[in-house]
């Protein structure tokens, strides 16, 4: 959202409408390598690396109040339809690219686009993804 009011979003998930309206200050799409860093914070699930997965994950969820997201295929086309965009604009952002007054998007993962990534070999990524599951 970019004013006080919630966005009012409504949520289709490959050309089928799944939620007519998501009352919220935001939702996000995390895949693996995403999903331990802000995705969690606003208490998404923390996806395994190389898992088949998006987590679709809202922020500040007023209506439905008990819908904590969903998680679905990685070859899902989720699209977010705006409703009422002048009253309640909102602003679509991927990493450090942001674009205001939207009133639609669909995101889908780019399976044309690899990287690999490098880690320290002293420390195992998939043990520490595992450890940050069962922190008190």
């Amino acid at each position: 959202r970019l004013r006080r009011q919630a966005a009012h979003i409504r949520i289709a998930i490959d050309g089928e409408v799944r939620m007519e309206q998501l009352v919220c200050d935001g939702i996000m799409v995390a895949t693996p390598a995403g999903s331990t860093a802000y995705n969690v914070s606003a208490y998404g699930p923390i996806l395994p690396m190389g898992a088949p997965l998006l987590a679709l994950t809202p922020i500040s969820a007023f209506r439905p109040r008990r819908w904590r997201g969903a998680l679905l295929p990685n070859t899902a086309r989720v699209a977010f339809e705006i409703l009422d965009p002048d009253k309640r604009p909102v602003s679509a952002t991927a990493d450090f690219t942001e674009v205001r007054n939207v009133a639609r998007i669909e995101v889908h993962e780019d399976t044309g686009v690899s990287l690999h990534l490098l880690f320290d070999p002293e420390h195992n990524l998939q043990k520490r993804i595992i450890r940050e599951q069962f922190l008190p």
